[in-house]
């Protein structure tokens, strides 16, 4: 099942201020980047950010996003806004290194 709009609209409003966020559609889900980082997607309305040395320390599943695909990490509370946000940061700057 494709992601809905409304559901990235969601993710986006909870991710808002953290830097420049951009998204790119791809057969019918998205990826998300800030700051020109690739840290997640959103599949089958799940957001899932990939795994990073510092996503240990937060409440997650491990998700796989389409078959094939590595695993990703979900977010046990997607309305825990600052846990969101926290975790896309510590993601972005894991994957700078």
């Amino acid at each position: 099942m494709p992601s809905t709009k409304e559901y990235l609209d969601f993710v986006l409003g909870q991710l808002d201020g953290i830097g420049s966020l951009a998204f790119r559609k791809m057969m019918g889900e998205y990826l998300l980047y800030l700051d020109g980082v690739y840290f997640g997607n959103i599949c089958d309305n799940r957001f899932l950010i990939k795994k990073t040395p510092s996503m240990g320390k937060y409440e997650t599943s491990e998700q796989i996003p389409y078959p094939g695909a590595k695993p990703m990490l979900m977010p046990s509370d997607p309305d825990d806004t600052d846990t969101l946000k926290r975790m896309a940061l510590d993601a972005c700057a894991d994957l700078k290194k």
